[in-house]
């Protein structure tokens, strides 16, 4: 699996035909953390989804999720990347597309998943671990949820 990503995005023409308004290899890489890198594909605000304009969603300014809003980012966590726990306000949908990676939960808990696994992160507190000697690419879908409310308490997001 090649990383950074291509990415084809599709849209229409004057006329209401499809074409493809992107054909390129991602450069918008960034990172949160030694041994990260985090590619954002698109992001969307609102629901429903406006499927108008050309104008290129990857380049919205967004942090780990968007308010009333969807981000769909490639992640890639070589071996040995830095811990950071977090949460957060967002239902993840997480791909494995190649690779494994350990996900840490804040209970000491460390589920292991790998390529062709997929894991629904639901506002939990984690942290990916690789000890594997391969990079990890997940592919991760977020959507804005409530926070988590548990005993009336609202959890919020961390790190």
């Amino acid at each position: 699996m090649q990383y950074p990503i291509r990415r084809v995005v599709t849209g229409h023409d004057r006329n209401g035909k499809a074409i493809v308004l992107i054909d390129e290899i991602s450069t918008n890489t960034m990172s949160r953390r030694p041994g990260q890198t985090g590619c954002v594909v698109w992001t969307t605000e609102g629901f429903p989804v406006d499927n108008d304009g050309d104008e290129d969603e990857a380049l919205r300014p967004v942090a780990t999720g968007l308010q009333n809003g969807t981000v769909c980012r490639i992640n890639k966590f070589d071996p040995g990347v830095s811990p950071r726990m977090h949460r957060t306000d967002t239902i993840d949908y997480a791909i494995v597309m190649s690779g494994e990676i350990g996900m840490e939960m804040d209970n000491g808990l460390v589920v292991h998943i790998k390529a062709g696994d997929v894991l629904v992160q639901r506002g939990t507190v984690h942290n990916w671990i690789n000890k594997g000697s391969e990079p990890c690419i997940i592919a991760f879908i977020l959507i804005d949820a409530k926070p988590v409310e548990i005993d009336g308490k609202r959890l919020g997001a961390v790190g």
